[in-house]
C-alpha cells in the first residue's frame, strides 16, 4: 500500500487523507505509471521528508510544487537534490539569498537534509513526476493529500513558520491557521522571478527572528561546504 511508507506518526495525523477515495485512486494511479515510465523520485525516497521530519518536530514548512524531473536530482524534499548533486537554478539562487542573508557559505551540493533534521519540512505540493515531464502527476491525487499534511501541520499547538514562494504556494494561506502561525509569503526564487523580489527578502534570517519570538530554536541554515 501507498501509505506503508509514511512513518506511523505522520499516519495518525493523516489516517483521514490516507483512507479518502482519492488516496486510493492515486495509488492505482502511481502504480500504472512507475510500470510505464521512469518516475521521480523512487518509491524508497517518496516520503523522505516525512521521515526525515517527524510530526512533533515541524517548526517550519517549506513549500514546493513539483519534485525535479532530471535523473538523480529528486529524493522526496521539495527543493533539495541528492547529496552530491549540483544545485539547479532556483537552488542555486536560494543559496545566494542564504550568504547575503546570513553569511553562509556556498555549500558543496545541493542537498537540504540538515535543514529537515532540524524540523523544516521541506514539502511538495505533488511528490511525484515522470521523467522529463514538470507537473505531469498534478490533479492525479497528490494535492488532496498534501493539502491535508498542510491542515494537519497547522493544528499542531506550538506555533509553525509557513513559507509559501510563489502564487501557487500562496494559494494553500487558506488552509493555515494565521492566527497562530506565522505565515511569510514571498517571491519565488526560479530565475524567471527571483529578481522580482525574493533577492534581498531575508527569509532564513525572518524565520529565525519569528521561531525566537516565539520560544522556539532557530535553525542553522549553514549547509556543509
Amino acid at each position: 500500500m501507498l501509505a506503508d511508507g509514511l512513518p506511523e506518526d505522520w499516519k495518525q495525523v493523516l489516517q483521514d487523507a490516507i483512507h479518502a477515495p482519492s488516496f486510493k485512486e492515486l495509488e492505482r494511479f502511481l502504480r500504472e505509471q512507475r510500470a510505464e515510465h521512469t518516475v521521480f523520485p523512487s518509491e524508497a525516497d517518496m516520503f523522505s521528508a516525512f521521515r526525515l521530519t517527524p510530526y512533533a518536530d515541524v517548526r517550519v514548512l517549506l513549500l514546493g510544487q513539483d519534485p525535479y524531473h532530471g535523473p538523480k536530482q529528486a529524493h522526496g524534499l521539495a527543493f533539495s537534490v541528492q547529496p552530491g548533486v549540483p544545485p539547479p537554478p532556483s537552488l542555486v539562487n536560494m543559496f545566494k539569498e542564504l550568504q547575503s542573508d546570513v553569511g553562509a557559505p556556498k555549500p558543496r551540493d545541493g542537498s537540504l537534509i540538515p535543514w529537515a533534521k532540524q524540523g523544516v519540512l521541506l514539502l511538495n505540493t505533488v511528490l511525484t513526476v515522470r521523467q522529463a515531464e514538470p507537473n505531469s502527476h498534478a490533479k492525479h491525487g497528490w494535492e488532496q493529500f498534501t493539502d491535508a499534511v498542510i491542515r494537519a501541520v497547522s493544528e499542531k499547538p506550538d506555533p509553525v513558520v509557513f513559507l509559501l514562494w510563489g502564487k501557487p504556494a500562496q494559494k494553500k494561506k487558506s488552509l493555515i491557521d494565521a492566527k497562530r502561525h506565522v505565515v511569510m509569503e514571498g517571491t519565488h526564487p526560479s530565475p524567471l522571478s527571483a529578481s522580482k523580489g525574493f533577492f534581498g527578502s531575508k527569509p532564513f534570517s525572518e524565520t529565525n527572528a519569528a521561531l525566537e519570538a516565539r520560544g522556539q530554536k532557530s535553525i542553522d541554515w549553514r549547509l556543509p561546504g
